[in-house]
């Protein structure tokens, strides 16, 4: 479908040789508000809720470049023979939800460990909030007008997508073609996933549940919703990487949930106490 409207400046803000883009003020108020929501969860448990914020200093950059670094390593082409400095543009955009979760889960496994308190604990606190961050971060792209799906038909457009906002519909036509706003469709499913994980932990899971909920929740949307986008990862050919983790995810969520049960392993519930 042909569509014709100006993007918005992904700038917010020029201070002489400074820009400060949409894109890194929007991940920025996600980190925010999950540490928000992590704090406040950690103080109603009896938890130091210091411990947040203490890991939050080491997890969200470690975040950000092993995203960066795993979205550079399938899209190597793209920066192969460019300038050096292109690697290290996470302003543009490019950085993957999967590098950034490897990352964090790493970093959180070895805090814990240095602090000595659960890891699960921590992980089934921080799950509400990685989700809402992963909702707010898809406005970033958004505003670079990427994480998008293929064209939109007209049937498309008169069934659904006319309904939404004027601003949202204005932003995904690029170049004259209006594409599906998928990073609408995800921020949506991530919302619904926080409402399913707050509530889950009301009826007291065991430890871990919580956080293999969210990982299962997450991955099922991303298989379908990558499946609509124009601009995947590919491990070979047309075999796109973020499906082939979010299956291998979703299977081994699930097989840690039965073998944590089944071993004793979780033997605590999500409040701490004893099962």
């Amino acid at each position: 479908m042909t569509c014709s409207a100006p993007a918005l400046d992904r700038a917010l803000l020029e201070l002489g040789p400074l820009t400060v883009y949409w894109y890194g003020v929007i991940i920025a108020a996600g980190a925010f508000l999950g540490l928000w929501l992590a704090t406040r969860e950690a103080d109603r448990l009896g938890l130091n809720k210091d411990l947040f914020v203490d890991l939050i200093v080491f997890a969200i950059p470690i975040a950000i470049i092993s995203a960066r670094i795993y979205y550079v390593i399938f899209e190597w082409d793209r920066y192969d023979g460019g300038t050096w400095w292109d690697v290290f543009a996470i302003w543009e955009g490019g950085i993957a939800i999967h590098g950034a979760l490897i990352g964090s889960v790493v970093t959180a496994i070895i805090f814990a460990r240095v602090r000595k308190v659960s890891f699960w604990q921590l992980a089934d606190i921080a799950a509400p909030s990685i989700i809402l961050g992963q909702a707010i971060g898809r406005w970033g792209n958004f505003m670079n007008q990427e994480a998008h799906g293929g064209p939109v038909s007209q049937a498309a457009y008169d069934n659904f997508l006319q309904y939404l906002p004027d601003f949202i519909n204005n932003q995904m036509c690029i170049g004259g073609v209006m594409y599906h706003p998928t990073f609408l469709y995800e921020s949506v499913w991530n919302l619904i996933g926080l409402v399913l994980l707050l509530l889950l932990r009301r009826f007291n899971p065991r430890r871990g549940e919580v956080f293999l909920s969210y990982v299962i929740w997450y991955s099922i949307g991303r298989y379908f919703i990558e499946g609509m986008r124009t601009d995947s990862l590919y491990i070979v050919g047309q075999l796109r990487t973020a499906q082939v983790i979010s299956i291998v995810l979703v299977v081994l969520s699930i097989a840690l949930i039965i073998y944590r049960r089944y071993s004793g392993k979780a033997d605590r519930l999500y409040n701490g106490r004893k099962v």
